[in-house]
């Protein structure tokens, strides 16, 4: 397995619903800010100079699309104060112009998945309105990444 990201997302007030846990809609939330800051804002190793985001060398004009989300809910999530989410993430797949991103989201360090996702995302060019052919580069960068895809109990 290639590498992992790993990102602390600090728990709000608002992610709580009227039963007193995190709801579903926020996981996905904190999960979909782990894959932002994951993409387009990390400092990971062996990025050139001044280069941060595992998405640093797309063209200009070119952003990641969320093309589908799968998640799946393992333990139930209460909000601790000043206790952020833990997630880690890596690529699964790399296509032709999309690619896999899934996660593992921990309330606490050293506790089980409390939920597992995929998104799946696409490059797209907004210049030319269309997919974007993953170059070689960007490959190399998602590659560093790829591992197995997380265990859906399907």
């Amino acid at each position: 397995m290639g590498e992992t990201f790993t990102t602390e997302i600090q728990a709000r007030y608002r992610d709580i619903n009227l039963a007193g846990h995190v709801d579903n809609v926020e996981a996905v939330r904190v999960l979909d800010e782990a894959r932002y800051e994951f993409l387009r804002f990390a400092r990971l190793p062996g990025l050139p100079a001044g280069a941060t985001g595992l998405l640093h060398g797309l063209d200009d004009g070119v952003s990641e699309l969320v093309a589908s989300q799968t998640i799946e809910y393992h333990s139930e999530m209460r909000f601790v104060p000043y206790q952020p989410f833990l997630a880690s993430l890596w690529v699964s797949r790399i296509g032709g112009s999309s690619f896999t991103v899934v996660a593992e989201l921990r309330v606490e360090a050293g506790g089980g998945p409390a939920a597992i996702w995929e998104c799946v995302n696409v490059l797209w060019d907004h210049t030319a309105q269309s997919a974007w052919p993953i170059n070689d580069s960007v490959r190399a960068d998602l590659e560093r990444y790829l591992g197995e895809p997380v265990g859906f109990r399907r």
